[in-house]
């Protein structure tokens, strides 16, 4: 199970830390996938760390203002948002690949937290 934390409302050139928080496996053996989805959008991938903890980024819009980190002691991962926009807003998932791998497979889905970027 995947439980994401940490959203909320920020005003533009804000921050956010969210968190993924994992039971019922051990985070360090699987792969994290960043998901976001806007208002009427589709979900769109951000961005995926392996077990080992090679990166990719899927959205061109994250570039140095999204970073992510794993915190095998207390099995969660965290996603920093800087620099947040207006068009950052939306519901944000993470998401685990059983084989730890960022192959584009992801099995356990979390049920999502709110970001809303608005002065």
């Amino acid at each position: 199970q995947l439980v994401e934390s940490g959203g909320g409302l920020v005003q533009p050139g804000g921050s956010l830390r969210l968190s993924c928080e994992v039971s019922g496996f051990i985070l360090e053996y699987y792969a994290i996938g960043w998901f976001r989805q806007a208002p009427g959008k589709e979900r769109e991938g951000l961005l995926c760390t392996s077990y080992r903890g090679d990166r990719e980024i899927y959205a061109d819009s994250l570039k140095g203002r999204f970073s992510t980190s794993r915190g095998n002691a207390e099995n969660a991962e965290y996603l920093e948002l800087n620099d947040l926009k207006p068009e950052d807003t939306g519901v944000y998932y993470c998401a685990a690949g059983l084989r730890g791998i960022c192959n584009g497979d992801f099995e356990v889905w979390g049920q999502g937290t709110q970001v809303t970027v608005s002065a």
